[in-house]
């Protein structure tokens, strides 16, 4: 399918839907990431506040292998990569990283973004995990000018996250954001400088590196949605939607 440029009115649109988001990251989320609260009543905070915006969990019912996704955002803890399926038997303690993947629909148009906790005190090297991931976004969004190719973003998130000893997940990779979810094009973290679609403005891209202590293979679990990293070790998700305007990246899901 053709990448669709968006107009300023559609991204300024794209904006508003993202803006949920970075209000909920930001201000609503830190006070409740703590030992003790389950992964369900985490999604309940969630779900309850896009709602109270005017927007709609946009995750709920997206087709699955087996069965649609049954909640509001998806919370991945630990070893889980992506689409974690909360639920009251998981909780969160002292030490854990919990990542968080929500989308969100306003006047039809949708917001993506995620972002990875502490839970209280973690050690050196999921501090080192978190910081490097959420560093490599930034990164890959520097990278999409126009006068770049995808290949480029993935290219600079690949080498910076591989120089500090990490590793990026290739089975899953950013998109195009618009009126649907995921739109082309495909946004790996890996790639060839030079190779790929090149960046023109009005694209929207989701720019999501996800981000392995131990090896980048993953695996999904039984439920057809879980997935997580074949050999135990934590993982980090970091994502912000972003606009390509004057030949530049806008950052969306950004609190204003």
């Amino acid at each position: 399918m053709p990448v669709i440029i968006k107009t300023k009115e559609e991204i300024s649109k794209i904006k508003d839907a993202n803006q949920i988001i970075a209000r909920l990251y930001e201000n609503i989320l830190p006070k409740y990431i703590k030992p003790g609260i389950s992964t369900k009543e985490l999604n309940k905070i969630i779900e309850d506040y896009i709602i109270s915006q005017g927007a709609i969990p946009g995750t709920i019912g997206v087709p699955g292998i087996y069965d649609p996704f049954p909640a509001g955002a998806c919370i991945s803890v630990n070893e889980g990569v992506v689409h974690g399926i909360p639920s009251g038997e998981i909780i969160l303690k002292e030490g854990d990283i919990v990542s968080i993947d929500t989308v969100t629909i306003l006047d039809g148009y949708y917001g993506d973004a995620a972002i990875t906790y502490p839970v209280g005190e973690i050690d050196d090297n999921a501090k080192k995990l978190l910081e490097v991931t959420k560093k490599s976004r930034e990164i890959g969004i520097e990278a999409a000018v126009v006068g770049n190719r995808l290949g480029d973003i993935g290219h600079a998130i690949q080498r910076y996250v591989e120089s500090h000893g990490f590793t990026v997940v290739r089975d899953y990779a950013g998109h195009g954001v618009g009126k649907a979810m995921h739109e082309d094009p495909c946004v790996p973290n890996y790639g060839r400088k030079g190779r790929g679609l090149k960046i023109e403005n009005g694209m929207v891209l989701a720019i999501e590196p996800m981000v392995n202590e131990g090896s980048y293979k993953v695996k999904m679990l039984n439920d057809g949605w879980t997935v997580v990293t074949k050999d135990g070790k934590r993982s980090a998700h970091f994502e912000h939607s972003i606009a390509i305007v004057d030949g530049k990246p806008l950052v969306l899901s950004k609190l204003d």
